[in-house]
């Protein structure tokens, strides 16, 4: 299809709406797509939805000036909760270079030893390592902690009431080594937990460690040359001493939307087709089942017959339940990878073969390189890729922290060329 004309697959995605809110758009006249007279097929123009917000930063993005931001020195990042490396990789690209990794999985630890022996990786619990070592030493702070309940009943909720969740972990981390930036991801669900709490408590503590918190946000990483409908929440802190003369800019998207096809074909993300690998695989009679979902379809597009066998007592329940039976599209990013393939509530089955996804599947849709290795038994490996961070998104908001990074360190040099230097005493007049 032309870049001037979209799917309404793709529209759904840039507007992030539902195609079914597009077909009652069609209906009510807000938004009437195009037909193909001989197909019937339909499309929008690009005109059509130059309007909407998310139209405009795609088709007025920054993607080719931002790609070409290079560090002003070499920074120093330190990543806590770094699983397989998806968001260490992704700042490596960008021009970071790591000086600790700490993770508490063995067979991810082993993945990026495999992959980058040069790199620290501190393997175990994080309540038992020191970082003081690195206070002053570091550029950037980043992890993914997991978002862990805090019991708010009679607390302020400060530093010390986190105590003994890993977000504590994370702050005491912060608080040993000073970095001048820290970047935070979590799973957007963090936005509304506790009714908005868990945000409120994390952020309350970031400002007590002396740091200004961007307003996170939520990144869809289809924008961001990922093939792939996963979304991050991400935070930004500046250090308080830096952050009233910088401003941190989030990466804008690139010009298209990256399709399954761009993740296992040869194309433009990858110079060849996917390579092969090994996968789970399904018992026969869920294989015959799935035999008969369509691309992009799922188990409703089964025959009643068929609906009742799969779905057993769930078919009596409320609710879409799309992930189940669910076959991906070659047209379409992939939905959310999860820890596991072939899971019966999220289901990933390849578009033309009735098989879960490969590993190197599950690793292309997060922006993987193919010869970035995989540690431990297929459960852990599929495990490691699904709880990644896309590499391509990495890069992305890691090329806007480089550029923030240079602007304080400009920021810096100005400051120390304006110090004034002594004057030589005046000789004594006899």
């Amino acid at each position: 299809m032309s870049p001037e004309f979209f799917s309404i697959a793709q529209v759904a995605d840039i507007l992030g709406v539902s195609k079914e809110t597009l077909r009652r758009w069609d209906n009510n006249g807000t938004l009437v797509p195009q037909r193909d007279e001989e197909n019937n097929y339909r499309f929008y123009h690009r005109d059509q939805i130059a309007h909407f917000e998310q139209a405009q930063l795609l088709f007025n993005s920054n993607w080719d000036e931002e790609l070409q931001t290079t560090p002003s020195r070499p920074y120093k990042l330190m990543e806590l909760f770094a699983g397989a490396g998806g968001l260490a990789l992704g700042m490596e690209k960008a021009g970071f270079e790591s000086v600790l990794l700490n993770e508490f999985d063995k067979h991810a630890c082993n993945t990026l030893r495999i992959n980058r022996p040069e790199w620290n990786v501190i393997e175990g619990d994080i309540a038992n390592v020191d970082f003081t070592g690195y206070k002053d030493q570091v550029d950037i702070l980043s992890g993914g902690f997991p978002c862990q309940a805090f019991s708010y009943a009679g607390k302020k909720l400060g530093f010390e009431d986190t105590r003994g969740t890993l977000f504590f972990e994370f702050a005491r981390a912060v608080q040993e080594t000073s970095p001048k930036v820290i970047v935070a991801e979590n799973v957007r669900g963090l936005l509304k937990h506790e009714n908005g709490k868990t945000l409120e408590t994390i952020s309350n503590v970031i400002d007590e460690l002396g740091y200004q918190l961007v307003s996170p946000k939520v990144l869809k990483a289809i924008f961001y040359q990922v093939p792939q409908k996963r979304e991050r929440l991400i935070l930004v802190g500046i250090r308080k001493d830096l952050a009233p003369d910088v401003e941190f800019h989030w990466p804008s998207p690139y010009s298209r939307i990256m399709t399954l096809k761009d993740a296992l074909k040869k194309g433009e993300l990858f110079d060849s087709d996917v390579p092969d690998a090994p996968g789970q695989t399904y018992p026969q009679r869920k294989a015959e089942i799935l035999a008969h979902v369509p691309q992009g379809g799922y188990w409703r597009d089964l025959s009643d017959a068929l609906q009742r066998e799969y779905m057993k007592k769930s078919f009596f329940l409320g609710g879409g339940k799309t992930g189940m039976a669910r076959r991906l599209a070659w047209d379409e990013p992939s939905l959310t990878l999860t820890c596991a393939p072939a899971q019966k509530q999220t289901e990933r089955c390849h578009p033309e073969d009735t098989r879960p996804l490969t590993v190197r599947e599950y690793a292309r849709i997060q922006t993987f390189p193919d010869d970035w290795e995989f540690a431990g038994p297929l459960t852990a490996q599929y495990k490691q890729i699904g709880n990644a961070v896309p590499v391509n998104l990495g890069y992305a908001v890691g090329r806007r922290l480089v550029a923030l990074l240079n602007d304080i360190e400009s920021l810096q040099h100005q400051t120390l060329d304006q110090v004034p230097t002594a004057k030589a005493p005046l000789p004594e007049v006899s």
